[in-house]
């Protein structure tokens, strides 16, 4: 048997990006110790440096997260946090202003989009943060930065939950609480995308929106009681747990026998394990995984129109204990940025 010898790239078949100048402090928001949003303050620091596989990315945009809110107030992360002041975030879309390499899969000048190491790292409330490679993909070319920084960890999260934790499919029943936020809308569409019957709950002015999403019955939670019209499902998805209405309690009892409830707020039902195998019901918390792969799954999906991000309110980063704020009043639909700096 013959084989055709392969052709090699070399160095040469590409020009290297020219080095991009990187200042040695930049502006972040820090806060020196857990608590309230006014803890936040903008301030110049170091800019951080790459190491070995990482890169470092000006950004351009940076999401807001309810673990940002968490582990600034005291809770979330904190733990982990080895020094004061410290700077949050994990989201970020920006351009690649040091690469590990001049081949690299990220040369200088890509546009990329991704998740931080926080809180082994910097955090993404910066001009610059340092990132992971395998954290980082190629920003959708449809997106601009402030949408793609609105992406990462809850389509992440969306991702794991329906797809890698569920196995969203043809016919499956799947509730998702809290359809309308951060998580919520991904997981709602990746839910129907994957053929799942989906059934969301949510608030008066989301629930139309919920339907454009996907969501083949939609449920108000201020007026009505869930389990006394979704029938028996699958799979719950909660994205509230026993801290409001004890959702997560009343979710156990309209899930089949040996379905499956997943929480994701940390803290939310400490007794939820206990719980479902009372109701010979399957039980697993989640934590996003930052993946690079995945993330450029999601970015053709979100090019192609398949899912799509809605960015609610958009602050500059000198107000970013005013998007603490909005965040904490808990009627977010979709995601809040932060406009860090011009494209």
């Amino acid at each position: 048997m013959k084989f055709r010898p392969l052709r090699l790239a070399s160095v040469t078949d590409s020009t290297p990006a020219e080095p991009i100048a990187v200042p040695e402090e930049m502006r972040a928001v820090v806060f020196d110790a857990p608590g309230d949003a006014d803890a936040l303050r903008v301030t110049a620091t170091p800019t951080p440096a790459p190491v070995l596989s990482e890169v470092l990315v000006r950004v351009i945009a940076a999401g807001v997260n309810p673990i940002d809110a968490k582990t600034r107030s005291g809770a979330g992360l904190s733990a982990a946090i080895e020094g004061y002041p410290s700077t949050l975030g994990f989201d970020f879309s920006g351009v690649v202003v040091t690469s590990p390499y001049e081949t690299h899969p990220f040369p200088v000048g890509t546009e990329v989009f991704g998740m931080a190491a926080f809180p082994r790292s910097g955090g993404s409330y910066a001009e610059y943060v340092v990132a992971p490679t395998l954290s980082v993909a190629r920003k959708p070319t449809s997106l601009s930065h402030v949408e793609a920084a609105g992406v990462p960890l809850a389509a992440l999260t969306a991702w794991g939950l329906v797809v890698e934790t569920a196995h969203a499919h043809e016919g499956q029943r799947i509730l998702i609480h809290a359809g309308s936020g951060g998580v919520g809308h991904f997981a709602v569409q990746l839910a129907a995308y994957f053929g799942a019957h989906v059934t969301a709950t949510g608030s008066g002015p989301n629930l139309g929106w919920l339907r454009e999403l996907g969501a083949s019955v939609v449920i108000d939670r201020l007026t009505t009681r869930f389990e006394d019209v979704v029938g028996e499902v699958d799979v719950v998805i909660d994205l509230v747990g026993n801290t409001h209405d004890t959702t997560g309690s009343r979710s156990i009892g309209v899930i089949r026998r040996g379905g499956l409830y997943v929480l994701v707020p940390t803290g939310s039902w400490p007794g939820y394990a206990e719980a479902a195998a009372a109701a010979t019901v399957r039980a697993t918390s989640y934590k996003v995984t930052p993946d690079g792969v995945v993330l450029a799954t999601l970015a053709r999906l979100l090019d192609s129109g398949a899912i799509r991000v809605f960015v609610d309110r958009v602050f500059p980063l000198s107000e970013a204990a005013a998007a603490h704020r909005e965040l904490e009043q808990g009627h977010t639909r979709g995601k809040i940025v932060l406009s860090v700096a011009e494209a």
